[in-house]
């Protein structure tokens, strides 16, 4: 069928439902409750959906009648291997030719759209996430379906805002419920979904359309209970307080979880670094060599394959042995980052989990065999790590909080569970001032905390927007000259340059006005060089649009010249100025 016809039709039909909508008058409020219960129901079966193809994928590789890990152990050794490799070699291509977005975890590039693009996310995204990362998960990679599943939710929610034609503003709350959704049906959590939504996607707790997020929310796990019943992501055991004194024990698990929180930050963009710049292999080829490590990883340690939930009940439960916990948790930072960094798709939710699992069953171990008198069971500290890791990882501690909060629906652990998460972003905070979501946004020039206008003057550069009608001023022009081309001429500043054209300084109106009434025998001895404001930086025909404005404004100009960084101070076309259409910009984009 005709791809002009398709979008044609689309068009007419995303037309003929926003006059619709606008018909029936609804208030602001309704038309958001509305659409947000339509992206809650999708996102929910969205959820409902990938769960089922992990599973059939999984089934497929490692086959079994046993969970995950149990076919795992069951399957031949150079089984283990090969599969995560085929399974990279599938995603790979399919990633890199219909939707690079799909790479990785999912959460900084749903950040990204809110931040540079008013919440447009194309709509292929849902689909060729939930495919890649299906196969991702379910042929062994080291990643979550937590992630995937926030990023699908997200797009489902601006396909539904840019089908209606909503403006921005409500575009953006529209991905927010799409995102609250995703983790609401992940983990039956409607209320860690929600703030979720307005702690790290949307990063304000403000917001005004909080009630659409909470409504998505709730239908999503509406959603999961009717059609998987209310089941729960692990089998948590019963908590229990022991002792006032071993709050003491939650402060230093809460400093352990911020140094392991920092050191999968720092080995996940050190792996992603080394496979984008390092390694000299098409990109599209990487998520198979990743997946062959992670193959290599698992014949010692296989309970890194997968989401990893049956290792994580069993520390849960007390089934481990404290040395294997204590090498997982490195063996399953290492993984995680090959899988990510190389390519893969998949979220960190669940890896953050799992560390935090073993962490506090380890440490558990410890303080329970040294003081079993005043301290619980180590599967009580492996619950309590979990929600310490995805905070420290995340910097979201409320979201953590009421994630592990709602999985036990015990009141009991939210004091021991405060402490650990707090300590956890605290450490985690002063030894690396980024998320994992937000450095790599950070490595895009991206800085989370400037606000979407400077994002974009940081996105915007020189060598796109400077102007090249201003005539230059040539450093021997005499007095009269000067004159008579600053004030013909239609900028406020004027380049003079030398014979080989390099930039000496700047003349303005201003530099020129305090000699107009100089006697004439000595104006008719002044140059352009005697005139000309030395007290500037050129601009760099590759600085962005954010860093010329900064240098505009510091020496109080209205523009600088534009040189190539090629050739030392040679200056560009003729001129300089960025700083009107800078300024425009800015007033579009802000």
């Amino acid at each position: 069928m005709d791809k002009n016809f398709l979008t044609n039709l689309l068009t007419k039909v995303s037309l003929r439902t926003a006059a619709y909508f606008e018909r029936l008058k609804l208030t602001e409020h309704t038309f958001m409750i509305i659409v947000a219960i339509i992206i809650g129901l999708l996102a929910g079966f969205a959820a409902i959906g990938i769960r089922f193809l992990i599973k059939e994928i999984s089934f497929l590789s490692f086959q079994g009648e046993g969970n995950i890990l149990e076919n795992i152990l069951n399957t031949s050794w150079y089984w283990i291997l090969i599969i995560p490799a085929i399974g990279g070699l599938i995603v790979g291509p399919i990633i890199y030719y219909l939707a690079p977005e799909a790479k990785g975890h999912g959460v900084p590039e749903v950040m990204q759209a809110i931040l540079l693009k008013g919440g447009n996310i194309r709509p292929r995204v849902a689909f060729i996430k939930t495919i890649a990362s299906s196969i991702s998960i379910g042929t062994g990679g080291s990643v979550g379906r937590e992630g995937p599943i926030i990023q699908i939710g997200s797009s489902l929610g601006s396909m539904i805002g840019q089908f209606l034609r909503v403006p921005s503003k409500r575009l953006k709350t529209l991905v927010g419920c799409g995102a609250a959704a995703g983790i609401a049906a992940a983990f039956n959590a409607p209320i860690a979904g929600a703030l979720f939504a307005v702690e790290i996607i949307l990063m304000d707790f403000a917001i005004a359309q909080f009630s659409p997020i909470v409504i998505s929310s709730v239908m999503a796990t509406v959603v999961s209970h009717t059609f998987e019943g209310k089941f729960a992501s692990f089998i948590v055991p019963k908590y229990q307080l022991v002792s006032p004194q071993e709050i003491g024990f939650y402060f230093l698990l809460g400093a352990l979880a911020g140094v392991v929180s920092f050191l999968f930050i720092k080995l996940l963009y050190w792996c992603e670094d080394l496979f984008d710049n390092k390694m000299k292999l098409p990109e599209y080829i990487n998520p198979a060599i990743g997946g062959l490590a992670v193959g290599g990883i698992a014949l010692l340690f296989p309970q890194i394959m997968g989401v990893g939930y049956d290792s994580i009940n069993n520390a849960l439960y007390g089934n481990m042995i404290w040395y294997v916990a204590l090498a997982l948790i490195f063996v399953k930072i290492i993984a995680t980052s090959i899988t990510l960094g190389s390519g893969g798709s998949g979220g960190i939710f669940a890896p953050s989990l799992f560390m935090g699992a073993m962490l506090g069953f380890f440490f558990g171990q410890g303080v329970h065999s040294l003081f079993p008198e005043v301290t619980a069971t180590p599967g009580a500290y492996a619950l309590v790590a979990m929600g310490g890791l995805v905070a420290g990882t995340t910097r979201a501690p409320i979201t953590a909080i009421i994630i592990v909060f709602e999985l036990t629906n015990d009141y009991n652990i939210i004091l021991p569970l405060m402490v650990t998460c707090i300590i956890s972003v605290i450490l985690s905070t002063k030894l690396t001032r980024e998320s994992i979501y937000t450095l790599k946004l950070l490595l895009r020039n991206i800085g989370i905390k400037e606000g979407m206008e400077v994002n974009v003057m940081e996105s915007l550069y020189v060598k796109d927007i400077y102007k090249t009608d201003v005539d230059s001023i040539a450093v021997s022009d005499n007095f009269n000259n000067v004159v008579n081309k600053v004030l013909k001429g239609k900028s406020t500043e004027y380049p003079v340059v030398d014979r080989e054209n390099n930039v000496k300084g700047i003349i303005s109106i201003n530099d020129i006005k305090d000699h107009l009434f100089e006697k004439d025998e000595l104006k008719n001895l002044l140059i352009a060089a005697d005139i000309a404001n030395t007290n500037f930086e050129s601009l760099p025909l590759e600085s962005s649009c954010h860093v010329a404005l900064d240098k505009i404004s510091r020496y109080n100009l209205e523009g600088l010249p534009v040189v190539s960084s090629d050739n030392g101070n040679k200056l560009i076309e003729n001129i300089v100025s960025v700083k009107s259409n800078c300024s425009t910009l800015k007033l579009i984009y802000t």
